[in-house]
């Protein structure tokens, strides 16, 4: 087996690749931990909004990024490519990851690493029949700085059992390498919302696996969390189209159910954008503290899917004897 990760060359960036990933679940207990944020500085001018990263002193690369619900929504047979866009209308955005072993600071190098989220409407690829975020198609008022009301009960997209794909699209989803220093970076557009959910990416981490030429085989996934945007980035979104048509009552960072409310520990990115023209696009920064011995599948932690509410399962593709979809 060949287990250097893909190169440019070898997957264009514009179609990808469709690919069936095997992961290997192995019978870990999922971790409640704190995240680190990464040693990245930006620099602006007095137009854009910005929020650097500290550099990491001390014993901040022992701390782990919070493990969090996988969510009905993974599909275990994503395109290995960095641009998933696709056909996607939204505010482009840049998402930049880093890597490290929470325990020694060391960069993962040629992890897999999974994205997938909803699109500026609040849909979800391959589930576009049932509403794509858990439920009817979005209604009511539009949003605003002030959301109305706040939902009870588990939110969409967050606990709960794998959901099967309804259709065969996949925009939004892919899954790339790390580099020697652990990053990778991938080519997306500013998620909307659905019901029940503040605005999230869901993000995985697979290591211990080779690459071959169907993907990404064999491995763990070390972790699984979502990562969450700050509210001024929101609403600055809100006004602008196609989110403005976007009539789902939008749920606020401080009222979701799912993200930990810890900071970037709890993946809240860093963003920079022009504050006149977040139309231009985001760029989103954050470096993942994981533990690369560890199976964490997003089977418990954060919100309603930790320990004594409703738990999420792995995809059933997840598993060497399932077929790809």
């Amino acid at each position: 087996m060949d287990s250097q990760p893909p190169t440019d060359s070898e997957v264009p960036e514009d179609k990808g690749q469709l690919a069936r990933r095997t992961v290997l679940v192995a019978g870990g207990v999922a971790v409640t931990a704190v995240g680190v944020a990464g040693a990245l500085s930006v620099s602006a001018s007095a137009q854009e909004a910005t929020t650097a990263p500290p550099t990491p002193t001390g014993d901040t690369c022992y701390t782990l990024t919070s493990e969090l619900v996988e969510g009905p929504y993974y599909i275990d047979a994503d395109k290995i490519r960095r641009d998933v866009t696709e056909d996607q209308e939204g505010i482009p955005l840049t998402l930049d990851l880093t890597v490290i072993d929470a325990d020694t600071c060391r960069p993962l190098r040629n992890a897999a690493v999974d994205i997938w989220h909803c699109n500026a409407t609040g849909v979800y690829s391959g589930y576009e029949s049932t509403g794509g975020g858990g439920g009817p198609a979005p209604t009511g008022a539009p949003p605003s700085g002030t959301p109305t009301g706040t939902p009870t009960g588990g939110p969409p997209g967050g606990g709960g059992g794998h959901q099967e794909p309804t259709d065969d699209d996949r925009f939004l989803r892919g899954t790339w390498h790390t580099d020697r220093h652990g990053h990778v970076t991938f080519k997306t557009v500013f998620p909307g919302w659905y019901q029940g959910r503040c605005v999230h990416i869901h993000v995985k981490v697979h290591v211990d696996g080779e690459w071959t030429d169907a993907g990404y085989e064999g491995g763990h996934t070390c972790h699984t969390g979502q990562l969450f945007f700050d509210e001024k980035s929101v609403i600055a979104t809100s006004v602008l189209e196609p989110y403005v048509s976007n009539t789902a009552t939008r749920t606020t960072l401080t009222e979701d159910g799912i993200y930990p409310q810890n900071g970037h520990e709890g993946g809240l990115l860093y963003l920079q954008y022009d504050r006149r023209r977040i139309g231009r696009g985001v760029r989103a920064r954050l470096t993942l503290g994981v533990a690369p011995d560890e199976t964490n599948e997003g089977e418990g932690g954060g919100g309603p899917g930790g320990p004594g509410g409703p738990s999420t399962s792995a995809s059933p593709s997840a598993s060497p004897s399932a077929s790809a979809s």
